[in-house]
């Protein structure tokens, strides 16, 4: 007898069918990550090597430099502070024994580091853009799913609004004119009187100044 895979185990012990669905879901999504996986780091790898490294410093910048700087870009996404400056310390951390006087990328000349730091970076960038358009476009639908989903009780109470006072026929009239008799007040400027300004926009923090990721630390 087959022994069960994993999958068949969770639908077994998963009761709720919405459950089962998600777990049908992303087995028939594992076939298409793992390739997208696949592909991503066989363009890393080719890149790497184009640079023409030896073995352990084709290692260090794969497993290390790439990946610190991943994290530093994920870091600048954050919005809470707390886990911005957790990642920041992390990328740091890997990146700190490749700055070291003593490491072999340190020996290579100084445009030849930058340029190793340049494909490093565009290396660990091209994994965050092609994630970037899926979350976007996720993120759309799910906005434009929750706007037709259900009514809130603030949108009932706007909608009878903009239908008697903002809607206009071809004659340019709104329906509270055609009842009254009369154009009733610009909603814009209604909105204006009765609406409070938003609070000012949050101050962007400050920007240090980039510094090349091979930097050799001072002694």
């Amino acid at each position: 007898m087959k022994p069960a895979t994993r999958l068949e185990r969770a639908q077994t012990l998963t009761a709720s069918a919405s459950a089962r669905a998600h777990l049908q879901k992303a087995q028939r999504l594992n076939t298409a990550l793992l390739a997208t996986i696949a592909f991503f780091l066989a363009t890393v790898q080719q890149r790497v090597e184009m640079l023409n490294l030896d073995l352990e410093l084709e290692a260090a910048v794969l497993e290390q430099l790439t990946p610190a700087i991943d994290l530093e870009l994920v870091a600048t996404r954050c919005l809470g502070a707390e886990e911005r400056k957790r990642l920041m310390a992390l990328s740091a951390q890997r990146l700190e024994p490749l700055c070291a006087s003593d490491h072999p990328l340190q020996a290579l000349e100084a445009t030849q580091r930058t340029e190793i730091g340049q494909v490093a970076s565009d290396c660990a960038d091209l994994f965050q853009r092609s994630s970037s358009a899926v979350v976007g476009r996720n993120g759309q639908f799910s906005l434009f799913h929750h706007g037709c989903f259900r009514l809130g009780s603030r949108k009932l109470a706007a909608l009878p609004a903009v239908h008697n006072v903002y809607i206009c026929r071809p004659d340019h009239t709104t329906a509270a004119e055609r009842f009254f008799g009369r154009a009733p007040p610009a909603l814009f400027e209604q909105l204006l009187e009765r609406v409070p300004l938003p609070p000012r926009p949050r101050r962007r923090r400050a920007r240090t100044a980039k510094v090349p990721y091979l930097t050799p630390i001072a002694a």
